[in-house]
């Protein structure tokens, strides 16, 4: 962490705040282009279409934030980093965090169904912090951990659905990718911090070799391996090709403000403030898309908003 001011604490957790509303807002985007054609033109389309829309996500999000340095003028700095031992640690935790979770995640919605695989991984804020006290000795008093259990718990109360699944022979394998889930975005967040605590890695040079490995890494291995190339052309050669860009903008923002408040306030806490981009998914879809309100739906929300709040504290008790 790197709280030297009151004003740096806000910094930290305002870019928290900040990087989950705008991944909710990325996340109500998502949702209308999976809905969206060619995405559910055929039953293959609809197979390949998480793996396919988020290579092409992240593959935007990496020209976005590409562009971004040159504008700049660092993207000659990106590549310097790079090469340090701090940019292949960026590079482990990218590969963790994109390519490896999302694939686990993706396959646990497959074999154990979307509310049970929201469920499990919503615990991964708790296992981050978990790790930010043990691997990177984050001071973490009893305030925290509690908002970051509530956080949880709120979560969980808003992806669960009561249903009649049965566990059959997958079941075991859905939680196993699930756990991977888990412990993968768990670490991208402790891997990233690590890299950038030494101070010679700038957050945004971090998201540019972030977005740009995942990219590649699906461009090259997942994307062939699927045999999704298809779909993709016809992805963006449709009208969804540019509101995917779009979204991959408002991702990029996401993730430099996730990855400034890792810089600033830490792991535990920015992974805590990231997951309230579910309220805000939420609420975006209660003003814009007439979602139904409901019981379940407003203590969830209350629950993690409590949580934030916990988490989040007063920026005056940040200071280290």
């Amino acid at each position: 962490m790197k709280i030297k001011s009151v004003s740096d604490a806000r910094k930290g957790l305002g870019a928290g705040v900040l990087a989950g509303a705008t991944w909710g807002v990325d996340t109500v985007l998502v949702g209308i282009i999976m809905a969206s054609t060619p995405f559910i033109d055929s039953a293959e389309a609809i197979f390949l279409a998480p793996f396919v829309a988020t290579f092409m996500h992240d593959f935007f999000s990496a020209v976005w934030a590409t562009l971004y340095m040159l504008v700049k003028g660092q993207l000659r700095e990106v590549l310097k980093s790079l090469k340090t031992k701090n940019g292949v640690v960026i590079v482990v935790g990218a590969l963790l965090g994109g390519p490896v979770g999302m694939t686990c995640y993706l396959l646990s919605v497959k074999y154990i169904g979307p509310a049970y695989t929201a469920a499990i991984t919503a615990v991964f804020p708790a296992v981050s912090a978990l790790l930010a006290a043990l691997v990177l000795k984050e001071k973490i008093n009893a305030r925290v951990w509690f908002g970051v259990v509530l956080s949880v718990i709120g979560v969980i109360v808003l992806g669960y659905v009561p249903s009649a699944f049965s566990v059959g022979s997958n079941f075991g394998l859905g939680l196993l990718f699930a756990f991977g889930t888990v412990i993968a975005w768990s670490l991208e967040g402790i891997i990233c911090a690590w890299g950038m605590k030494d101070g010679d890695m700038d957050p945004e040079h971090a998201i540019n070799i972030r977005q740009a490995t995942s990219g590649i890494f699906y461009a090259i291995i997942i994307v062939p391996f699927i045999q999704g190339y298809d779909l993709a052309f016809s992805v963006l050669t449709s009208q969804v090709g540019w509101i995917i860009a779009i979204t991959a903008l408002v991702g990029t923002a996401s993730y430099v403000y996730y990855y400034k408040a890792i810089n600033i306030i830490g792991a535990a806490r920015s992974t805590s403030l990231n997951i309230t981009y579910v309220v805000w998914a939420i609420v975006l879809q209660l003003l814009f898309m007439s979602t139904p309100v409901s019981l379940q739906l407003i203590i969830g929300s209350l629950i993690v908003i409590m949580g934030s709040i916990f988490v989040a504290g007063n920026p005056n008790h940040l200071m280290i």
